[in-house]
């Protein structure tokens, strides 16, 4: 059965938590109550199992992932878990099913819902809030991060995926294509004119440098591709990895450029920068191009972000935060356009 649906039924918090208290019986959990910890694109809870350990369950959007892509997630994920990459592992059902099919009265269509093992951690930062560390903190968190990227870049060349194995490329098709995987940015209604004639000279650009861009098995594999603050979490001076909602596949580079995008105004960027690119040469090769590249890689993400805002405006995003996030990422792409 395949969970993609071409709309979607309005819903509430409080339908999703009806439909995860529902999913807990599949977990063998009776009589339990799921926390909300997240209410967004995916509604993510915190769960006790029946052995009182803590979990993630996530009542999956509508329509976001086929189940087959959906799999494919959670079949890397607990690869990467079992090859040492600090990430949540899958908890299968008592079925032993990766994740099941869930619906209400209320919610008519099923929901993916699945279990997580839960991490401590606290996340890097927050979108939109300074981070607060000083300068030898920000060198060492953002290496430990370029460490922690590069190793899960290796091991990743180094797996051989399960047959059926699918998931969405962030590769040229994702950012330009007919149907890019965030949207269509050049209809954003947060753009001025001004603004807007402004990305379609960058998307020029843009579209010409990734054209002829290497993408080999040296620069291009399955990555994590949305490792912003939120998704990176401290503990024990180490660094964890969650949230692969948005895995695929895609060049290296990106999941750098990712990490990087919401610090560009940070006082200290340079130095956030610097400390990621030597964390990842100190596990996997950079050469000269790739460096040269992260600022295409940088717009790109802008452009990405563009297409993402205007979806979830008034649902996921104020029109306040919207507007923000794309007067950054207008920014972001007029850098790139600078940049000889």
């Amino acid at each position: 059965m395949n969970a993609v649906s071409t709309h979607a039924e309005p819903e509430t918090a409080a339908d999703v938590t009806d439909l995860a208290r529902r999913a807990l019986d599949h977990w063998g959990v009776r009589g339990g109550e799921p926390e909300l910890l997240k209410y967004r694109e995916n509604a993510v809870f915190r769960i006790h199992l029946p052995d009182s350990r803590p979990a993630v369950m996530r009542v999956h959007r509508l329509g976001y992932h086929t189940d087959a892509a959906l799999r494919g997630e959670l079949q890397w994920m607990g690869f990467l878990q079992a090859a040492g990459v600090a990430t949540p592992s899958p908890i299968a059902t008592q079925a032993g099913d990766p994740f099941v099919l869930v619906g209400t009265a209320a919610l008519t269509q099923p929901r993916q819902v699945d279990c997580l093992s839960w991490l401590e951690g606290r996340a890097v930062g927050a979108r939109g809030v300074p981070l607060d560390y000083t300068p030898e903190q920000l060198e060492q968190v953002f290496r430990e991060i370029g460490r922690s990227i590069a190793h899960m870049h290796n091991v990743t060349a180094t797996w051989t995926p399960p047959s059926g194995f699918t998931r969405h490329a962030w590769d040229f098709d994702g950012f330009f294509g007919a149907a890019p995987n965030w949207g269509r940015f050049e209809t954003s209604p947060f753009l001025d004119d001004a603004r807007r004639d402004l990305v379609f000279q960058a998307r020029k650009k843009a579209v010409k440098a990734l054209a002829e861009h290497e993408r080999s098995a040296r620069n291009f594999g399955i990555i994590h591709a949305d490792l912003v603050r939120e998704n990176v979490l401290i503990h024990d001076s180490g660094v964890r990895i969650i949230d692969f909602d948005d895995c695929g596949f895609g060049w290296h580079m990106y999941d750098l450029a990712v990490a990087l995008y919401q610090n560009r105004q940070e006082p200290l960027y340079p130095l956030i920068e610097a400390s990621l690119l030597d964390g990842y040469r100190q596990q996997r090769e950079l050469t000269a191009l790739d460096v040269a590249a992260l600022p295409l890689f940088a717009a790109l993400r802008a452009f990405a972000f563009l297409g993402w805002v205007q979806s979830r405006v008034e649902g996921d995003i104020t029109r306040e935060v919207g507007l923000s996030m794309s007067n950054i990422a207008a920014d972001v792409i007029a850098a790139y356009l600078r940049d000889k």
